[in-house]
């Protein structure tokens, strides 16, 4: 027998309906009861943990609630409209029920049943707008049995690729898992209406198929305008039921996610048109994309609608992206003020800036941070960079008014080696976008860009730059051309803006018949046989070598500018030698040395330091400790080092040294500089004879001119005549390398003397030599 209590407030003492639960967990009316009687009932959700181990049970405003009324068959009273007011003729009745509870607790402390009032701290809901307490309340509402279809729900997610891939049985899977029916009625005015008609009489209920069904009913009355089927219009069509009394539509309108969920049906007015649609390719959809809240949005709606009408899911891949959050990582609210607003950000930087952000900051299920300084950071390490390069080509292919229908002799090792990287690019974004990683893709685009920019530009332009229209500038301007060309078909997706003024100006202005635009062209493919990886990784060595040597020169305080003799590098491995030998030139120009030499032994550039650990050895062998010392300063530093690095004991008075018992330093020798790296060492000579340094003065006059080249406002292609007026160092070394000025600057003369009026003059200390420049354009 249960145990039984008497409320506190008997509904129909105050005028408030009581329902019960059936057997079938529908609510039923029930008659007065002056002695109205509850059962205590055990619930799953009570905790000992927290409190009495005692709530109280309202069905009418809680989940739990409600599930456990339904299956103990409580009682149902509704004493609170849906503004939250109290109802009936409690003492209490016309308020808002929070401004409520200090009267129930007078109420309650004058009839003497109030053993103890206290304020409890415990989570409770909030409207995230306007931040007012909010109620659970139990309505009434239209259902879509998806819990008759779980298994197939479960069964269709299982055909679909999910990125990131832990979203498919993680949140959506867990989703699908606990499904639940889906109540898709609002009590609203404006969304699609419910298409349910009800008899006034006898209670008959129709769900109708369309327009010309409804039309079609009998004794069908109120159509005025058959082009808007929305309230107020369709709330005045009725029709007749079979009892004869009229049958009018139910007020709900259809929950908007119902509408987004029936999208790939609805955009084709399926099934009343369209009705190959499900065998004509267009269905399913190869591609879907939503933030990670969508997974109980946009992406259940799809798939249960889709389950439902057509037993199989509508979409094969979806990217699930992560929030964007403000630039400290909080959550984006206009409460807080952080709010970033997309146009002006459209307006500053551009939409491309904006995307190619977003695409490659991070995978696609993160979190993004957002911020202006994140764009521009994003902006300079790529689309500027991007778009110098691009800059760079159309200046000198106007120039040299270069035909890409030219025919191509041969290209160089150089030239090779960027289409071998092009091709392979070309081959990882597209197996990269075949997996739906778009910001894998982009990150691949951006280091080839670097490497186009950093490393291949830097090393032809002199091929640019040269007067000779001669096979080698002509490679140099077919490679470049293909790069960028098909840079703007594999950044078409990313960044489709700069793609297409790429690909207009490259493509479309050259080869009237091509593709309108690069949204129409064939995404580029990957040419197997022009991937050398031999190169790639020879030319990826020489690379690291020049970081390493331009280490070196900045550790030692010496220009790029200034020639030296020769570059030590030490190598792993002979065969790395063989490498470096054979693209030799490369290494030589970069780092401006006039010789390399190749070892696989860095004591020829390094002296060794060897010490005792103290920290490991003192433990172990306390006062051997100094004779031990004393001993390995006698040692061969060289030989103790090789011992050590192979992981043999070194013999010291007897006793065994482990490797991690020395501790071994390094210092460059006499006229060395050094830098290294993972087993790599590079060392530049540090000496610089009278030859050396005026080849480096050569140099540094050849980059003064250049900049009062561009400070005068002259054509990249202008010729200038140059004007010196310096000491005896300076007039010699005008002279000794005048070719080499020159060509370097277009200066059709070097003259010494003062300039003629109009020219553009600067005054120059270059390592302590006073020097007059002007230049004139011819």
């Amino acid at each position: 027998t249960p145990v039984l209590y008497e409320p506190l407030y008997n509904p129909y003492e105050f005028k408030v309906e009581r329902r019960r639960f059936d057997s079938l967990a529908f609510l039923t009316f029930q008659a007065a009861e002056e002695s109205l009687r509850y059962p205590v009932i055990s619930g799953k959700f009570v905790s000992m943990e927290e409190g009495t181990g005692i709530v109280h049970v309202a069905p009418a405003y809680g989940e739990d609630d409600f599930q456990v009324g339904g299956f103990e068959g409580l009682d149902f009273v509704h004493p609170v409209d849906l503004q939250g007011i109290i109802t009936g003729n409690y003492p209490f009745s016309g308020l808002f029920v929070k401004d409520a509870d200090r009267l129930i607790l007078d109420d309650l402390r004058s009839r003497g049943l109030l053993y103890r009032s206290e304020k409890i701290r415990h989570t409770y809901p909030f409207c995230w707008r306007c931040e007012t307490p909010l109620l659970y309340y139990a309505k009434p509402s239209w259902y879509i049995r998806t819990t008759a279809v779980k298994d197939k729900l479960i069964a269709g997610n299982k055909e679909i690729n999910w990125y990131p891939e832990h979203i498919k049985h993680g949140r959506f899977g867990d989703w699908l898992e606990n499904n639940v029916d889906w109540a898709f009625s609002r009590e609203r005015y404006w969304g699609t209406p419910l298409p349910i008609w009800r008899c006034e009489a006898c209670g008959e209920t129709e769900c109708i198929g369309g327009f010309e069904e409804l039309k079609g009913k009998a004794g069908v009355s109120g159509i005025k305008d058959e082009s808007d089927f929305h309230r107020p219009y369709i709330d005045e069509i009725t029709f007749a039921c079979k009892c004869g009394k009229p049958m009018r539509r139910v007020p709900e309108v259809i929950d908007c996610w119902f509408d987004s969920g029936a999208m790939p049906f609805a955009q084709w007015h399926y099934p009343f048109e369209n009705q190959n649609l499900r065998s004509d390719g267009r269905f399913p959809a190869d591609f879907i994309c939503e933030a990670v809240d969508q997974t109980r949005g946009w992406f259940y709606s799809l798939h249960a609608l889709s389950v439902c009408l057509s037993g199989e899911p509508c979409f094969r891949n979806v990217i699930c992206l992560g929030h964007i959050l403000d630039g400290e990582g909080e959550k984006m609210s206009k409460s807080k003020g952080n709010v970033v607003e997309p146009w002006p950000v459209l307006q500053r930087y551009g939409a491309d800036p904006l995307r190619w952000y977003l695409v490659t900051s991070s995978p696609p299920g993160n979190v993004r941070r957002f911020s202006n300084e994140a764009i521009v950071e994003s902006m300079r390490r790529f689309l500027l960079r991007l778009w110098n390069t691009y800059s760079f080509f159309v200046t000198y292919a106007n120039i040299d008014r270069f035909d890409p229908r030219e025919s191509l002799e041969r290209r160089s090792e150089l030239d090779r080696w960027i289409i071998s990287e092009l091709n392979q690019l070309t081959e990882e974004v597209t197996q990269s976008m075949d997996r739906y990683d778009a910001a894998d893709a982009g990150r691949k685009i951006e280091g080839f860009v670097d490497d186009l920019s950093n490393w291949y530009i830097r090393r032809s332009r002199r091929r640019f730059w040269k007067s000779e229209n001669d096979a080698d500038k002509q490679a140099a301007h077919l490679t470049l051309y293909e790069c960028l060309t098909t840079l703007a078909g594999l950044l078409a997706p990313l960044t489709p803006f700069v793609a297409e003024e790429m690909y207009q100006n490259l493509v479309c202005s050259r080869y009237p018949e091509a593709p309108q635009s690069v949204h129409l062209a064939d995404f580029p493919t990957a040419d197997q046989a022009k991937i050398d990886a031999g190169l790639s990784a020879d030319t990826k060595l020489v690379m690291k070598v020049a970081h390493m040597g331009r280490s070196a020169r900045s550790r030692a305080g010496i220009k790029v500018r200034q020639p030296l003799s020769k570059v030590v590098v030490k190598v792993k491995a002979k065969a790395e030698g063989q490498s470096l030998r054979r693209l030799e030139h490369q290494i030589l120009d970069e780092l401006n040395v006039k010789g390399m030499m190749v070892i696989t032994d860095e004591g020829e550039l390094v002296d060794f330091e060897i010490k005792p650990n103290l920290t490991s050895l003192g433990p172990r062998y306390g006062r051997e400790l100094p004779r031990i010392s004393a001993a390995l300063a006698e040692l061969d530093p060289r030989e103790v080092v090789s011992q050590a690095r192979t992981g043999s004991e070194v013999q010291v008075c007897g006793y065994g040294l482990l490797p991690e018992d020395i501790l071994i330093s390094t210092r460059a020798r006499p006229g060395y500089a050094i830098a290294g790296d993972g087993g790599y060492m590079v060392g530049i000579s540090t000496e610089i004879s009278s030859d050396l340094a005026d080849e480096g003065l050569a140099r540094e006059l050849v980059h003064r001119l250049q900049t009062m080249r561009r400070s005068s406002g002259f054509d990249i292609a202008d010729y200038i005549q140059t004007y010196y007026q310096g000491g005896a160092s300076m007039q010699q070394v005008m002279k000794h390398f005048a070719s080499y000025i020159k060509q370097e600057t277009l200066s059709r003369e070097l003259t010494e003397g003062a300039p003629p009026d109009g020219a553009y003059l600067e005054q120059h200390k270059i390592d302590g030599n006073e020097v007059i420049l002007a230049v004139k354009r011819c």
